[in-house]
């Protein structure tokens, strides 16, 4: 009985994962569970029309893929056709909310195109099984289709990687 009920389990849990190849279900983060900096609704569907390059991050781990932030920025590419996004697992933390969201304001106006979006109560961790407590990398093409994921820090030869994976689905 106990074998059934963890294969159970695992069904359960991998047929929320998100998953390479296929557009995950749609999530809304919005009112007490974050939104958008503004304070606005954000949801998964405005994952289209642009090859999007989510990060999903413990602010504790915050730096950890600067790198790939900053080697992407350095390519220049038209940001007509690619863009970010950052979603801030406010759960994941012992820093006050009000501090990180005072940051993200600052972000937000340095860094206009970005999408800055606050996750209150770890939505992702639980709609799209991501990596609680760390720093996960999405990359969706231009149908929304995940095309990249990777929980944790991404080596040098992984950011060569994304940066062609990019470019090749411009």
């Amino acid at each position: 009985m106990k074998k059934i009920f963890i294969l159970f389990l695992i069904l359960v849990v991998s047929s929320m994962a998100i998953e390479v190849g296929a557009v995950p279900k749609a999530v809304t983060i919005d009112d007490e569970n974050g939104g958008k900096v503004d304070g606005s609704a954000w949801n998964s569907s405005m994952l289209k029309g642009k090859i999007y390059t989510v990060f999903y991050v413990d602010p504790d781990k915050r730096d950890l893929n600067n790198p790939l932030a900053d080697a992407i920025k350095a390519k220049q590419i038209d940001r007509s056709k690619v863009n970010s996004v950052a979603i801030i697992n406010l759960a994941a933390t012992w820093l006050p909310n009000v501090f990180i969201e005072s940051k993200l304001k600052e972000k937000q106006k340095k860094f206009p195109q970005t999408i800055y979006v606050k996750d209150k109560k770890k939505v992702l961790v639980k709609e799209w099984a991501l990596a609680d407590d760390n720093s996960d990398i999405l990359i969706f093409d231009q149908k929304g289709r995940l095309i990249y994921k990777k929980f944790g820090k991404v080596s040098d030869d992984e950011i060569k990687e994304i940066i062609a994976l990019i470019e090749k689905n411009l």
